[in-house]
């Protein structure tokens, strides 16, 4: 009997709470072989759900990257939103890989995002990038998450962050009015950006709004909101203009958004750039370009700097994997 061929393969995965994004690449990097999304939330361990994938497939996997959301320590990181523990070591003894590393999600969309094709970059603002300099990556979406990419003098280094979980700083009467508003609704009474800059604040901002301005909302509308996924219907209607306190709900958080971001250009001085990621990006921000770096740029005497900094959305949903293919590359050469 002939011995089954196997293919030698690279693994990057995007593993979130409802499903895992996985691409399989050649040893380079360069070439996608397969790509596929599983759902993630029914499997006991990540382990399960990626050894029949990968025997499917016959590959044997020579180095793996996985992005997982939430904090990884010492290749060990609790999945938010899934019952399991992610281990380097586990995964790499139970599915034969050599070479395993589990990083922060945002780590690896932020080694994505200078790998993004120039048709799937929109600039928000053009800006002048400084030679050498550090780049910021945030995401807006279920939560908030941001990362940094450090040049060490030959490449950049991905450094992940929980930035998003730093206390809420409000700027404006409105958003001092939406603090006082979210203290009273949130568990132990800490307001993080996260509570505001993510689909679930949106909802959040559109609830303030509602009950804190005359206008009432119709049942149509109130009907609308209560089938499928509220936070994107909020943001449906703000953008089609269906919904005053939805349009402004939008107007809100891309400022919040743009806040935030700047502060993290200032925290991690990234002069070279700063990257857009997820679909709240994609989808509100185009046409909130002016909201989003009015946030951005109130910044006081630190104006000049950030009206300098570049600004562009990344549209590749799959740039997490992008990252994660390229690092599982490099851990490989080494």
């Amino acid at each position: 009997m002939a011995k089954e061929e196997r293919r030698e393969a690279l693994l990057a995965g995007d593993i979130g709470g409802t499903n895992a994004r996985l691409r399989l690449y050649d040893l380079l990097g360069a070439a996608v072989l397969d790509e596929t999304t599983l759902p993630s939330a029914t499997a006991p361990s990540l382990e399960a759900l990626l050894a029949p994938y990968l025997e499917a497939r016959k590959v044997d996997v020579r180095a793996a990257v996985l992005g997982v959301a939430g904090p990884v320590r010492q290749g060990v990181a609790v999945t938010t939103n899934l019952p399991w523990v992610v281990s380097e070591e586990r995964l790499a003894n139970a599915l034969g890989i050599p070479v395993v590393r589990v990083i922060n999600d945002l780590m690896a969309i932020a080694l994505g995002c200078p790998r993004t094709a120039p048709e799937n970059i929109v600039v928000l603002h053009e800006g002048t990038s400084v030679p050498g300099a550090n780049f910021a990556v945030i995401a807006a979406g279920t939560g908030l998450g941001e990362a940094v990419l450090v040049w060490d003098g030959e490449g950049f280094v991905p450094c992940a962050s929980e930035g998003g979980h730093c206390t809420f700083s409000p700027r404006t009467l409105l958003e001092v009015d939406l603090l006082t508003y979210l203290r009273h609704r949130t568990p132990g009474g800490h307001v993080s950006w996260e509570r505001v800059v993510s689909g679930p604040g949106l909802g959040s901002i559109y609830d303030y709004l509602l009950a804190t301005t005359d206008h009432e909302e119709p049942a149509e509308i109130a009907a609308r909101l209560a089938k499928g996924d509220r936070n994107a219907t909020i943001a449906q209607l703000g953008l089609a203009k269906e919904s005053p306190v939805a349009e402004k709900a939008l107007e809100v958080f891309a400022e919040a958004y743009g806040a935030e971001a700047g502060n993290l250009v200032l925290k991690s001085m990234a002069i070279g750039g700063l990257f857009l990621s997820g679909t709240i990006a994609r989808t509100i921000l185009p046409s909130h370009r002016e909201a989003f770096l009015r946030g951005m740029l109130d910044k006081g005497r630190m104006r000049a700097l950030l009206e300098d900094v570049p600004v562009a959305i990344v549209l590749d949903e799959r740039v997490g994997l992008v990252g994660a293919g390229h690092l599982a590359a490099k851990l490989l050469a080494m």
